[in-house]
């Protein structure tokens, strides 16, 4: 199905959701029949209308959203992955998937954004309603710049569809999607309240997404542009000062079930296992988890996780240090992101007493299901995604999940984001700063991770890439920062890639099941060790050159399918430059 069909289907596609999403995150509309023309005429069905735009077009971005953020960027480890080694093409599901839910989302967010316009409810409702739209076109658009490079702007759908032009969409230079963005999140601003409670985008969160987006476009000339630098800074300051949102006090809890409409979510996929709608609920625990961890029979994530890499940027080595090293860990992140020998959860299987990492994979009394042997690769597996068994989310949220169904929130814009983005683009061109207001930024950042560090008298650059790797691996954000730093800084990106230890470890069995069986790690040198022997990854084989500033980048191809039906849309064709302001208008 190619991206311009989505289209097609969207007009019929989109109010049939809304009919069928009655238990949905937030509210739950009227079951009685109805059309584009009689609905959206009350409050309740405007902002009923736009709930499903929280969750059900993201659905087939979920594993694009782990594959590319963290697999590419060397977080998460697959073994034969081919975003773990750079050969992605066109013709991969999982990009073709991802593609098409991106497409999905602008095209029902701008047809709810039409059906709108004509609504006779409550003015107030009605246009915070179009800016929630409008947000999340902005967001869709963002990913897919940042995903594909040049890509086709399509403004209006019904407009599009109205002229038969929708197959020969030509792609558009990065700059000016980057503006079109831009323009999109001023107009969402102009509509949406300073707060709308309910884990609802408001002015501060599409505000918090313009400051990210001017801090990627900031390179996108070869360069970093100073003025885009100072808008990143301003929008982010003006969040963080005047949002009222802060910080919550423990890394872990942001992940809980309890917390999905935390003030530190700003911008989330809200979820809902209670739909009987396929596509509106979060299906991550399934890829991430191990298999037996919750009673669906529906987890096959052994094999999915934490690459060695991530494991060394948090300074631990499983073959040269004893478990008290991690176990005793001063960043919460870590234990809050992957599972290690020794480690144990309250918040997981709360009914049996917690989760024990070990007595699962080893104690068959404990876990029926327990294999008897480590599975993972790496010698950890995920935490976060997981909400833990079905006692769990019914505590957590007061409802069960059921298999490939749960409730849990994916937080893709957090307020610790912000922070750092703040930090990041006051900092400018430089490659530090002594700036009180940025070094504060980046302190709560880190303290609220490390209790014991004290504050700075400078940061630098290196400091805060560092930080936005710690602090968001697992959330599918990490690809996105190197494609950004790639605008300006190609070189950097690609040694940097190529440089990470994203293969296995051997021989962790024997050394974890003593471990378990005994209290004793004993590390043998001979046997337990790190493969050296992988072939070296190429990540220059997902870049391109731009033909305006002669500087290589990150992209991916668009699905192959796409490309024949419309050639415009072919890696080896170049975008063409379009004034945006002049061109679009909300």
């Amino acid at each position: 199905m190619k991206f311009y069909n989505k289209y097609l289907m969207t007009l019929a596609a989109s109010l049939c959701l809304v009919t069928t999403s009655c238990d949905d995150f937030l509210d739950r509309p009227t079951e009685d029949s109805y059309n584009v023309d009689n609905y959206y005429q009350t409050d309740a069905q405007c902002l009923a209308g736009v709930n499903y735009l929280y969750n059900s077009p993201w659905n087939d971005f979920q594993t694009g959203f782990f594959m590319v953020g963290d697999i590419l960027s060397g977080n998460i480890y697959q073994s034969s992955n081919a975003y773990a080694n750079f050969s992605v093409n066109g013709s991969d599901q999982y990009l073709t998937l991802m593609s098409y839910s991106l497409w999905s989302v602008i095209a029902h967010s701008s047809t709810v954004y039409n059906n709108l316009k004509e609504s006779p409810a409550t003015e107030s409702v009605v246009r915070q309603c179009m800016g929630e739209c409008l947000t999340w076109k902005a967001m869709a658009y963002f990913y897919l710049v940042r995903s594909f490079g040049e890509v086709p702007i399509i403004h209006d759908v019904e407009e599009e569809l109205s002229n038969g032009t929708y197959n020969e969409a030509v792609k558009v230079k990065r700059a000016d999607v980057y503006e079109y963005i831009i323009m999109t999140l001023e107009k969402a601003l102009e509509l949406l309240p300073a707060s709308s409670g309910d884990g609802r985008i408001d002015y501060y969160c599409a505000e918090g997404l313009l400051a990210k987006v001017y801090l990627t476009k900031a390179g996108v000339s070869g360069s970093l542009d100073a003025d885009d630098l100072a808008k990143a800074a301003e929008y982010a300051k003006d969040v963080i000062d005047n949002s009222g949102r802060s910080l919550m006090s423990n890394y872990e809890d942001i992940f809980r079930l309890a917390n999905n409409m935390c003030e530190e979510s700003m911008i989330a996929w809200r979820w809902t296992a209670e739909s009987t709608v396929w596509t509106s609920q979060n299906q991550l625990q399934s890829w991430l988890g191990m298999s037996g961890f919750d009673e669906f029979g529906d987890c096959w994530g052994d094999w999915t996780t934490p690459t060695v890499d991530l494991q060394d940027q948090f300074g631990i080595n499983l073959l040269t240090q004893t478990p008290d090293t991690w176990l005793n860990f001063p960043d919460t992140r870590l234990k809050g992101t992957m599972m290690l020998p020794g480690s144990t959860y309250s918040y997981f299987w709360a009914d049996k007493g917690g989760f024990d990492y070990l007595a699962f994979i080893y104690d068959t009394e404990y876990n029926t299901a327990a294999t008897g042997a480590l599975r993972s690769s790496t010698g950890a597996n995920c935490v976060k995604h997981l909400y833990g068994n079905a006692q769990d989310h019914i505590d957590g949220i007061g409802h069960s999940a059921s298999a490939q169904y749960n409730s849990l929130a994916t937080h893709i814009l957090r307020l610790s984001d912000v922070y750092l983005i703040y930090a990041e683009a006051m900092m400018g061109t430089a490659g530090s700063t002594t700036n009180a207001n940025a070094i504060d930024a980046f302190y709560q950042v880190r303290h609220r991770a490390r209790s014991n560090y004290e504050r700075p008298t400078s940061i630098t650059w290196d400091d805060i890439w560092k930080e936005r790797r710690l602090e968001f691996a697992m959330e599918g954000d990490r690809w996105y920062d190197y494609v950004r730093v790639s605008y300006y800084n190609p070189d950097f990106c690609v040694n940097e890639l190529i440089g990470q230890r994203r293969s296995y470890y051997g021989g962790l069995d024997n050394l974890y099941k003593t471990y378990y069986e005994t209290g004793n790690w004993v590390v043998d040198t001979s046997s337990m060790i790190y493969d050296t022997n992988a072939t070296a990854v190429n990540p220059e084989a997902l870049m391109k050159t731009d033909p305006d500033t002669g500087k290589r980048y990150f992209y991916l191809p668009f699905p192959t399918e796409d490309v024949v039906y419309n050639p415009n849309l072919g890696s080896n064709v170049d975008g063409v430059h379009v004034d945006v302001r002049e061109t679009y208008s909300y």
